[in-house]
């Protein structure tokens, strides 16, 4: 048995995952290095690291290149132990792969190469590859598919018994006859470490691009009698890479549809899919309802029973049991259980409503905590508000919490009730059980229990419409009309007025 088959043989760890991403993206016509552009909202870059560190590397080496600098920044957010290597002049294939073991040292065992930009590729997939390659004790592996419309694909030729690799040939470099096979290269292979070493030595640039071809490696390894063999896969998406913006809308098209069926088949009812996009780190509870129009993003988690949707947007908001969402848009906020939010309302970073509670109609709010049981229905901007339990905010009322310099914050204590209309001008704090009269503008506390009126006594001109407009509609309905008062504001009024205080919930 060879180093190679006793290596094979164990369950030793794969050496070192290269992960090509130094690529120009010209096609993308972007300020942005093509390896950032997001898939259901993560970069597509992403995809490959985490894909990579399924198989548990000893080095994960990301190639950099184009926009480097970008993509070296966005790395230490999201993988900060990986390794970057630079390809200075973008020289093939081949040359970003030497890139890539420069400064590894001289490695033994297994060297998987992969792509930054094929966000569908799964870790699972790089798992079975490793897999067959030791199962056949192969000195390469390449991942395949069948396509049926292979243009641009490099071919897989293989050997007269059909069960090896013969060689890969490019698409510009292929015959008629080679051009018509459909068995295409991914570009995704796994090396025993010592077969990839000696086929480097070897790339040349004789081909129709002048670039070194990372493919010239199987014909060095098959030169040498050395076993090259395929992993053949059925999802065909798995080998697409991104190059432009229209194959990123087809890219995110299909991972969303599967991320949809993937929820549906774990319980939750999705009225629309083809209007519903949901991204990857979302999370949903079962017999969740999503409505028609509704995009799901970033960090979202829906408890069980919550109804979203239609026509709302979610960003980072954590949706707690039974709650319904309607109409909204929302960002890094928390809705508590048996909450209700919307029509039209606008939930941004910072909001928390407690438990069955509500932010209705064209609210706003904003670093606004509102507790169990209370209520802002309408018309409303809460900012910066610390709101007790069952307090009732009047609608159009204002928070009025930047004064041009400082953002201040206003709080209401437990059961407070604010008339509509009312403006509250914060730092001030109004304490439980007081009541705000309507249209009030409130500069000072207002202490436990106490009513807050701040406004200016009505003035009523009598007969002013008769001697300001004596022709306008308004005089002759002001002169048809009877003196009474309009009946069901006389019930109104008779009804609080001999309402008992213990009546008041």
């Amino acid at each position: 048995m060879t180093t190679h088959e006793q290596e094979q043989d164990g369950a030793q760890q794969v050496s070192a995952v290269v992960v090509l991403a130094a690529g120009g993206g010209t096609r993308m016509k972007s300020n942005k290095s093509k390896l950032l552009h997001e898939v259901a909202g993560r970069s597509m870059l992403s995809y490959a690291v985490n894909a990579a560190e399924e198989v548990e590397p000893e080095h994960l080496v990301v190639v950099v290149g184009h926009r480097r600098e970008q993509v070296e920044a966005h790395l230490s957010e999201i993988a900060p132990n990986v390794t970057t290597a630079v390809q200075e002049e973008q020289n093939g294939t081949g040359h970003a792969v030497q890139c890539g073991l420069q400064g590894l040292g001289e490695l033994r065992g297994e060297i998987l190469v992969t792509y930054g930009d094929v966000p569908m590729l799964t870790g699972q997939t790089l798992v079975e590859l490793v897999q067959e390659h030791r199962a056949q004790r192969n000195h390469i592996t390449v991942l395949t598919a069948e396509v049926p419309e292979p243009f641009g694909y490099g071919r897989i030729i293989r050997d007269e018994q059909g069960d090896q690799i013969a060689r890969i040939v490019e698409q510009k470099d292929a015959s008629p006859e080679e051009q018509a096979v459909t068995e295409i290269n991914s570009g995704i292979y796994i090396f025993n470490a010592e077969t990839l070493y000696e086929g480097l030595k070897h790339l040349k640039t004789d081909n129709a691009q002048g670039e070194l071809y990372l493919t010239d490696v199987i014909g060095t390894a098959r030169a040498n009698d050395e076993r090259v063999g395929a992993h053949m896969i059925d999802d065909l998406w798995q080998t697409e890479g991104v190059n432009d913006r229209v194959q990123l809308a087809r890219m995110n098209a299909e991972m969303n549809r599967r991320i949809v069926e993937k929820w549906m088949k774990s319980g939750v009812t999705i009225q629309d899919p083809a209007t519903t996009w949901i991204q990857a780190d979302v999370d949903i509870a079962q017999d969740v309802t999503i409505l028609a129009g509704t995009h799901l993003e970033g960090a979202t988690s829906i408890a069980t029973g919550a109804v979203v949707g239609p026509d709302t947007t979610l960003t980072s908001v954590e949706v707690g049991e039974d709650a319904q969402v309607i109409r909204t848009h929302g960002s890094f906020s928390l809705i508590g259980a048996g909450a209700t939010v919307g029509p039209f309302s606008f939930l941004r970073p910072g909001t928390q409503l407690g438990a069955k509670g509500k932010i209705g109609a064209f609210v706003e709010t904003k670093n606004a905590q509102i507790g169990e049981g209370s209520k802002v229905p309408h018309l409303t901007y809460c900012g910066d508000a610390r709101i007790g339990e069952g307090v009732n905010v009047g609608a159009g009322t204002i928070f009025a919490n930047y004064d041009g310099t400082n953002k201040s914050v206003t709080h209401l204590g437990d059961d407070v009730f604010i008339g509509s209309n009312s403006v509250l001008v914060a730092p001030v704090d109004v304490a439980p059980g007081a009541f705000v009269a309507a249209g009030s503008a409130v500069v000072e506390d207002v202490p436990a229990g106490g009513l807050a009126v701040a406004r200016g006594r009505q003035h009523v001109s009598e007969g002013w419409v008769a001697k300001k407009r004596p022709a306008s509609k308004a005089a002759g309905a002001a002169a048809k009309a009877a003196p009474e008062i309009h009946p069901d504001v006389a019930a109104s009024r008779e009804k609080v007025a001999n309402r008992k205080p213990e009546e008041y919930k």
